[in-house]
């Protein structure tokens, strides 16, 4: 028998003086934040929204989107406007799992002549990982990221090793070109908070890239936030109230789209094999928290959690034959919920 749904524990009022000013805070250095973005990205508006609301909610990101829309500009820009170590990984079939996570050398010590190992982190030891084109690799190098995404932390060589907060990994893939892939299985598309859709840009703002990119370009970006703020306002998220009528909506939505739910519509029921689990849910809710406090707001309120059913389903929802053949896709089934399902 499912466990009928429960509000969180009644906490600390965030009207509380500090916690006001912390969100005002916050406020501000978003828009800080996007104007040191726009000094090397032009558009992109959704896309650097979701991007914050992904690293102030400790979640990690899926670009997806065709070579030359500057998805690895934009994660380098979002690393240096933030005082952050950012490391990037261009993930080929013949990348190795210690080539993620680091590997232990063998040392002599010239005064004593013992040997030892001694282990050298690989690049995911870092704040901000990118993992470019990361379906480009096998699954078991793939792998290699689940823990880190998932505990912020890392295993090798039978040791276990703390990361630095915040983390988060960005990976990006190239929906165009599918020879040589492995694409991403469920579990590990799971981890990722958002698959975040990066567009073609409008003409008025191709103009703007083609101007850009063949003058010169400012080469600093002055940072707006420490990593010890950073991780502050990510723990002030959680602390957003939520009322229980916006969780109990969050809850329906990735109910019905699962077929063997009572509320599915027909259109769930044709064409979806399996639906979201809870971190969908759960995502739904921290990312509505981090969407309220990032624009000013002390609460999370429905329009937030609206605002995110896409990019935190669309991943989420695998499709069957039936769809493949008539050509449904998840954003079809998830605009069909929406429908269904009313503020």
């Amino acid at each position: 028998m499912n466990e009928p749904v429960r509000s969180s524990p009644p906490s600390t009022p965030i009207a509380a003086a500090s916690d006001v000013a912390r969100v005002q805070q916050l406020a501000h250095a978003r828009d800080e934040i996007v104007a040191r973005l726009k000094q090397r990205i032009v558009g992109q508006e959704e896309v650097i929204e979701l991007l914050l609301i992904a690293l102030f909610s400790r979640g990690h990101g899926l670009f997806v989107g065709v070579p030359g829309l500057a998805k690895t500009l934009l994660i380098t820009t979002l690393a240096d406007a933030l005082s952050l170590h950012s490391n990037r990984i261009q993930f080929t079939p013949d990348l190795m799992p210690s080539d993620v996570t680091g590997t232990d050398v063998l040392e002599e010590d010239n005064t004593t002549g013992k040997r030892h190992f001694r282990f050298i982190p690989g690049p995911v030891f870092t704040n901000i990982l990118l993992a470019d084109e990361i379906n480009r690799a096998p699954p078991k190098t793939q792998a290699a990221l689940l823990q880190s995404m998932a505990e912020r932390r890392v295993t090798a060589s039978g040791n276990t090793y703390a990361l630095e907060q915040p983390y988060l990994v960005f990976a990006t893939q190239n929906p165009i070109e599918q020879e040589g892939t492995y694409p991403l299985p469920e579990a590990q598309l799971d981890r990722f908070l958002f698959q975040i859709d990066v567009r073609y840009p409008s003409a008025h703002e191709e103009v703007d890239i083609v101007k850009r990119t063949t003058a010169p370009m400012p080469t600093t970006i002055t940072p707006v936030l420490s990593s010890e703020e950073i991780v502050s306002f990510q723990d002030l998220v959680p602390r957003v109230p939520v009322a229980d009528h916006v969780v109990q909506h969050a809850v329906e939505i990735v109910r019905t789209s699962r077929p063997e739910d009572v509320r599915a519509i027909d259109l769930v029921k044709q064409n979806v094999a399996f639906g979201a689990g809870p971190r969908a849910s759960q995502g739904l809710i921290l990312g509505a928290k981090a969407r309220a406090i990032l624009h000013g707001r002390y609460a999370a309120e429905l329009d937030d959690v609206r605002a995110l059913v896409e990019p935190i389903l669309m991943h989420r929802l695998v499709m069957n034959f039936r769809a493949e053949a008539e050509g449904v896709t998840a954003v079809d089934v998830i605009e069909g919920i929406m429908r269904s399902i009313e503020p």
